[in-house]
């Protein structure tokens, strides 16, 4: 009884001396015939496993997320409440109106980059090229000519000839000065009629000589009730959405 309680330990102690006695390659690099270079495939996990620590800034700096997850901040300002919806739920509701948006480009890179590399027609460093192609689209499309100039000229790169030869560094934070300034647009014209009860809330209590209650406590149902007739969500979800162009 007592042994086979101690059985997996004694695998787990015997595990790297028998890894040692196999001799697992760490690395196997093969040169074809015409002098280039291929590498193992525990090469190209170790890799993929490092870039995916880059992924939570790829999600919010190269789609839509930046953008939604704002305007649903001051959003939940303007009416007023400081918990709810919570961070947890915002951010996961960014996440799928991201993915929704993102649908037809995360296709294209499917099709042009994901599937033919899977099946071994395209080397790895095409695959990313041709992946970034359609991000690369997307931004474009979203980034104002004001602010790519800007970030060229900061970075001092030389007029280009056409949007393929603008380079990552200068394209993501101008894409990303856009996004902040249309999800600030969009939420000050949220702002605005909550702002309106807020004011008409505040000079009634003033009018009625009840300046010792808060009008926060007052406006805040009006408020509610307000997004919830209109039905709000709907109206800021679809606003978003269509403000991509979808």
């Amino acid at each position: 009884m007592r042994l086979a309680r101690l059985w997996p330990l004694l695998l787990l102690f015997a595990l790297p001396v028998s890894a040692q006695d196999i001799g697992i390659p760490a690395v196997n690099i093969t040169t074809a015939e015409d002098g280039t270079t291929s590498y193992s495939v525990t090469i190209q996990i170790l890799a993929l496993m490092t870039m995916l620590t880059f992924l939570p800034a790829l999600v919010m700096m190269m789609t839509s997320f930046t953008r939604i997850i704002v305007v649903f901040a001051i959003l939940r300002q303007a009416l007023g409440l400081q918990q709810t919806p919570s961070n947890q739920v915002l951010i996961g509701l960014s996440l799928f109106l991201t993915l929704f948006i993102m649908t037809p480009v995360l296709e294209r890179v499917n099709e042009d980059a994901v599937q033919p590399y899977l099946d071994e027609q395209l080397e790895p460093l095409e695959a990313v090229r041709l992946a970034a192609a359609p991000f690369r689209d997307f931004m474009m499309m979203q980034t104002r000519q004001n602010d790519l100039e800007l970030f060229m000229q900061l970075s001092k790169t030389a007029p280009v000839e056409s949007a393929e030869q603008i380079p990552f560094s200068v394209l993501v934070p101008a894409f990303v000065t856009s996004e902040l300034k249309t999800a600030f647009q969009i939420g000050f014209m949220l702002f605005i009629p909550f702002l309106v009860i807020d004011l008409v809330v505040a000079s009634v209590l003033m009018a009625m000589g009840m300046m010792m209650l808060s009008p926060v406590i007052i406006s805040l149902p009006f408020k509610i009730m307000l997004f919830v007739l209109v039905d709000g969500w709907v109206m800021v979800v679809g606003t978003l959405a269509s403000s991509f162009g979808l």
